[in-house]
């Protein structure tokens, strides 16, 4: 006999509980667009007019952002969406696409900015102190309106964490803008704008490696962070008196938050399966917080038996 086990919660509840918070999510990113945008012009012109390489790297880097956020907006929409025939788990996943591919994208600025640094090192330029400190400035308190914003949701939203993390990038590209301004205007040194520059761009690769693992972890199904698939075996096991094995547990995370699993259970009588999915989906839920799962009971063994089932503990 096997048997299947529907979530234990209704759906239709599910997604009203979420409606809101992903609707007011998606208004945050896109009037963090909307002001990422104007701002990105306004630090290009006055990177053009002031001559500095840490005011035109902020601009280039906000011209990414502007993307990211636009790309984060449209993933949250996306993944709004119900599952349809196509694809049963919904859009959920677009949301980990967009972390990855904000994550790359930051690999290529970096590099140019690293390029743009080392070609002023040793061509350096006169720079307009003045007209830099003040769009930096100005840069400098829009990036922290829109990180704080964008701040407070779910620590494992890869999509809200990768357009953190281009606002946090550009946040510190304006501090280091206002920085190598006060030094130029007080100590002439030329060197401060494309030396900052190349702080702050290894800055950015170190937080867009981290996206970009976490990324790829939740599209290649691993487990999630801190849980331990061992645990889970062995916590199962001592949910109810009727379960005798545990084995074939896979855990993996869908999308922002949303983890799933699927496992075999033996039982001593078949009759008792009730009970036994009852305190699995309790177990699972309350002490592991997965919310989706599906159960096989194998009443005679696992059917997998030949090809080595009963000895696959966890993934």
């Amino acid at each position: 006999m096997s048997t299947t086990h529907p979530h234990n919660h209704p759906h239709a509840l599910h997604a009203h509980e979420h409606a809101a918070p992903a609707s007011g999510r998606n208004v945050k990113l896109l009037f963090a667009f909307v002001l990422t945008t104007l701002m990105m012009v306004a630090e290009a012109f006055g990177g053009l007019w002031s001559g500095s390489l840490a005011l035109l790297a902020d601009a280039g880097h906000m011209m990414v952002d502007a993307l990211a956020l636009l790309l984060a907006f449209v993933g949250a929409w996306m993944a709004s969406r119900p599952a349809d025939a196509r694809r049963s788990y919904g859009y959920g996943r677009m949301e980990v696409l967009v972390g990855f591919v904000n994550a790359l994208s930051q690999f290529v600025l970096v590099g140019w900015i690293i390029y743009e640094a080392i070609t002023r090192l040793l061509h350096p330029g006169q720079i307009l102190s003045g007209v830099m400190l003040v769009v930096a400035i100005v840069g400098l308190l829009v990036n922290g309106l829109v990180l704080r914003m964008l701040h407070g949701h779910a620590h494992d939203d890869v999509n809200l964490a990768g357009a953190s993390l281009h606002v946090l990038g550009d946040l510190l590209g304006s501090a280091a803008a206002v920085i190598a301004a006060l030094a130029i205007r007080w100590w002439g040194w030329l060197w401060a704008d494309p030396v900052l520059s190349l702080l702050v761009s290894l800055l950015i690769l170190n937080s867009a490696w981290r996206l970009m693992r976490l990324s790829a972890h939740i599209l290649l199904e691993g487990v999630p962070d801190g849980m331990d698939c061992a645990e889970v075996e062995a916590a199962l096991r001592g949910a109810d008196a009727s379960i005798s094995d545990i084995h074939h547990v896979h855990v993996w995370q869908l999308a922002s938050g949303s983890r799933m699993a699927t496992l075999h259970a033996e039982l001593h009588e078949p009759a008792d399966s009730a009970s036994a999915l009852l305190a699995i989906h309790r177990v699972l839920l309350e002490r592991f917080g997965i919310q989706h799962v599906t159960v096989q009971v194998d009443p005679d063994g696992c059917f997998g038996h030949a090809r080595g089932c009963a000895g696959h503990r966890h993934p």
